[in-house]
């Protein structure tokens, strides 16, 4: 739900237009079937500066995209009213929405969903890998370092000055934990600086950007990649990339579109060249280059 409600309001924006220009271009080309009503909707909620509701971005929608516009659907009538009064300018055909018209509901859910398959559902095998990068990388920095190490690997939009994590942010805005725990959610759409929720009585949540962004989505590397592909093979030469950020054996599964037994086997083909190796750590193994197979990766990228 982060990344459809972050890349609405980055499609609208003026942000990096030639950076995101190939993204926009295919996005606005794509959403063309969508129904008018519901781009309005979207545009709306979800302006290109400023704040949108917290019911956007559901805790629930962990558990996947479902399981968010459920919790949204469910969103109590006195928060539909009192988040959708943060928007900057609030039509009156939005009314029925902040009243909690479950008809007005029901076509927002639709247009989130319209929204998610065309735009952002094309991309998420390639999110997906943006974001176990993301996660290996920090898994180390705790692993080496603690809690302390991973707070000051987070920049450089995020500061670890203890005991405060100081962000770039547009307003000023502070969140006191008292106690609670801070989500921390890497994200291919958010861009340049991090975003949380409104209501500090919500569970907390950090939305900040992955360390590989939008250009990264464009790069021409079909050639290079092809060269890999046929040294290897396509399937292994796609698993050697994604073992460059390091990898478990089902996140790799998941990111080459296999399955667990499949990616297996392949690793086990590259660790038996020397190109990787296999660790496990309780119930997961988990992969990484060797500088044999980082050599060999960065020729060919």
């Amino acid at each position: 739900m982060w990344e459809v409600i972050l890349s609405i309001g980055l499609l609208a924006s003026t942000e990096s237009r030639v950076a995101l220009a190939p993204w926009r271009a295919q996005a606005r080309t794509a959403l063309r079937d969508l129904p008018r009503e519901q781009l309005l909707m979207l545009r709306h909620l979800v302006p290109p500066v400023g704040d949108f509701p917290d019911f956007l971005t559901p805790a629930q929608a962990s558990a996947g995209m479902e399981a968010g516009i459920e919790a949204m659907l469910n969103t109590p009538r006195h928060r539909l009213r009192r988040e959708v009064a943060v928007l900057p300018t609030v039509p009156s055909w939005l009314s029925p929405l902040a009243d909690g018209r479950v008809e007005t509901l029901t076509l927002l859910a639709s247009a989130l969903r319209g929204y998610h398959a065309t735009v952002v559902a094309p991309h998420l095998p390639v999110m997906q890998g943006v974001v176990d990068f993301e996660r290996a990388m920090h898994a180390r920095s705790l692993l080496d370092s603690g809690p302390e190490g991973l707070l000051s690997g987070l920049g450089p939009t995020m500061r670890w000055r203890r005991p405060v994590l100081e962000v770039d942010y547009p307003v000023k805005h502070e969140i006191h934990l008292d106690g609670r725990g801070i989500l921390l959610l890497p994200s291919a759409f958010c861009w340049r600086v991090p975003v949380s929720l409104i209501d500090p009585d919500l569970p907390p949540v950090l939305v900040y950007p992955a360390t590989r962004n939008l250009e990264w989505w464009f790069k021409d590397d079909t050639h290079r990649f092809q060269t890999l592909a046929n040294l290897l093979g396509t399937t292994r030469a796609a698993c050697l990339r994604v073992i460059e950020g390091g990898c478990t054996t089902s996140e790799m599964a998941r990111r080459i579109s296999g399955t667990p037994s499949s990616a297996s086997q392949h690793a086990t083909t590259l660790r038996e060249a020397g190109l990787i190796n296999s660790n496990r750590q309780g119930n997961t193994v988990i992969h990484t280059l060797t500088p044999l197979g980082a050599d060999l990766l960065k020729v060919n990228s």
